[in-house]
């Protein structure tokens, strides 16, 4: 993994601990104080307890799964000299003669004004696991795209060119 996924992963992994710790730790003396204080029909001080317990249930869930998605993808693409999760890619758009740079990322980190696309996107999709020399073509919204792949480096730091 690149150091910039590595960070993102760790600050996944921290954030899932912090609120672990709040669900574990803090959330059972808040309801358990609550509960001294009476009837919990009309117990705000509960019923608040109860509805962050539900929240950081859920926050914890989905963030573990963003770090499973991160372990599983980062894993699955063994080629490094083929387009995969973490890849830059430089293509020649051969219908403007323009070179583009996407860098393909975790859905949750995409960007296309910053060239982060997924592998779930048209682009990404008919980039995977192609390889430097290809020529692709898009089916975008506005038509048809023909890429020629220039340079791949890897989610490793490996460079290939054309």
């Amino acid at each position: 993994m690149t150091d910039s996924i590595k960070q993102k992963k760790q600050a996944l992994l921290e954030e899932i601990d912090k609120l672990r710790e709040e669900y574990q730790v803090e959330l059972p003396k808040r309801i358990a104080e609550a509960r001294s204080l009476g009837d919990l029909s009309e117990n705000a001080e509960f019923d608040a307890a109860r509805e962050r317990q539900a929240f950081l249930k859920a926050r914890i869930a989905q963030l573990s799964h963003l770090v499973s998605q991160y372990n599983d993808v980062a894993s699955s693409h063994t080629d490094e000299k083929s387009v995969g999760f973490g890849s830059v890619v430089v293509v020649l758009e051969l219908n403007s003669n323009t070179r583009i740079e996407y860098t393909i990322v975790h859905p949750i980190e995409v960007d296309p004004s910053e060239g982060k696309i997924s592998l779930a996107s048209p682009v990404g999709r008919a980039l995977q696991n192609r390889t430097v020399g290809e020529e692709v073509v898009v089916t975008v919204p506005a038509g048809e795209k023909r890429f020629f792949i220039e340079k791949i480096t890897s989610l490793h730091g490996n460079v290939f060119t054309a």
